[in-house]
C-alpha cells in the first residue's frame, strides 16, 4: 500500500467511524423521546407530547444528515467488502432510528384525543408503561450491542420482545373487556394504539440487533423466525 492509498484508507476509516457514531447518537435521541413520550402517557401530559412531536424535526434531521454523508463518502471512496456491510448497515439503522421516532410522534399525537383529564384504569395503564419502558430497553439495548459488536447481546433482544408482544395482547383484551362507559372505552381504545407504537418500537430495536450479526459474519438471518409461534403475523416496521 502506497503512502497515497494508505492516507485515503485512513480518512475513510475516520469518516465511516464519525457516520457510526452520529447513527449512535440518533438512537440516544430516540430514548429520550421515549422517556418524554412516557412521562406524558403517564401524567396525559398534552404539553410534553406537543414538545415529542416538535422535536422529532432533530431526529429526521440527524437521519438525513447521515444520508448524506454515507452518500458523500461513497462517491469519494472505494471501500472494502467489510466497510461495505457496515456501510449497509447504517443505512437501516438510521431508517430503524426514524421509524422510532416516528412511533413516539404517533402516541403523542394520542393523548390530545382522549382530552386532558380523561377516565382512566390503573392497570391498563401500567402494563401500557412497562411495555414502554420495555421498548426503550430494547433500543438501549439494541445500541449497546451494535457499538460492541455482541451478537449474543443482540439475540437477545428477542427475549424482551416476546415479553412486550405478550403485554400487547393483554393490553388489549383488557381494553375489550373494559366496560360500557364510553369514555373509558376511547380512552382504553386509544391506550391500544400506544401500545402497537411501543410494539413496533421494540419491532425495529431487534432489526437492528440482526444489523449487528449482519456486520459480525456477513449474513443476513432475521432473530425471530424461529421464536414466532405459527399463528403469529410477520414483524412490523
Amino acid at each position: 500500500m502506497t503512502s497515497e492509498s494508505g492516507r485515503t484508507r485512513k480518512v475513510f476509516t475516520e469518516d465511516l467511524a464519525r457516520i457510526e457514531e452520529m447513527a449512535l447518537e440518533g438512537l440516544d435521541l430516540v430514548v429520550a423521546q421515549i422517556d418524554r413520550v412516557l412521562e406524558a402517557v403517564e401524567h396525559q401530559d398534552v404539553e410534553l407530547a406537543e414538545i415529542v412531536i416538535a422535536d422529532d424535526d432533530r431526529i429526521d434531521g440527524r437521519y438525513l444528515e447521515i444520508h448524506q454523508a454515507i452518500l458523500t463518502m461513497l462517491a469519494l471512496q472505494a471501500p472494502v467488502a467489510g466497510d461495505l456491510r457496515l456501510v449497509a448497515a447504517l443505512l437501516h439503522m438510521v431508517k430503524h432510528m426514524e421509524r422510532m421516532a416516528d412511533q413516539c410522534v404517533n402516541i403523542a399525537k394520542m393523548l390530545p384525543l382522549v382530552g386532558y383529564e380523561p377516565p382512566r384504569n390503573a392497570e391498563l395503564l401500567a402494563k401500557v408503561l412497562r411495555m414502554g419502558r420495555a421498548a426503550r430497553s430494547e433500543v438501549t439495548q439494541s445500541r449497546q450491542a451494535f457499538a460492541m459488536r455482541d451478537v449474543g447481546l443482540a439475540e437477545d433482544l428477542v427475549r424482551q420482545d416476546r415479553e412486550i408482544n405478550n403485554l400487547n395482547k393483554e393490553i388489549f383484551r383488557m381494553a375489550v373487556d373494559i366496560g360500557d362507559d364510553t369514555d373509558t372505552r376511547e380512552w382504553a381504545m386509544s391506550m391500544t394504539m400506544v401500545a402497537r407504537a411501543f410494539e413496533r418500537i421494540g419491532d425495529n430495536a431487534v432489526d437492528i440487533g440482526e444489523q449487528t450479526a449482519f456486520v459480525v459474519s456477513g449474513l443476513f438471518r432475521e432473530f425471530s423466525d424461529a421464536n414466532r409461534g405459527a399463528g403469529d403475523p410477520p414483524r412490523s416496521s
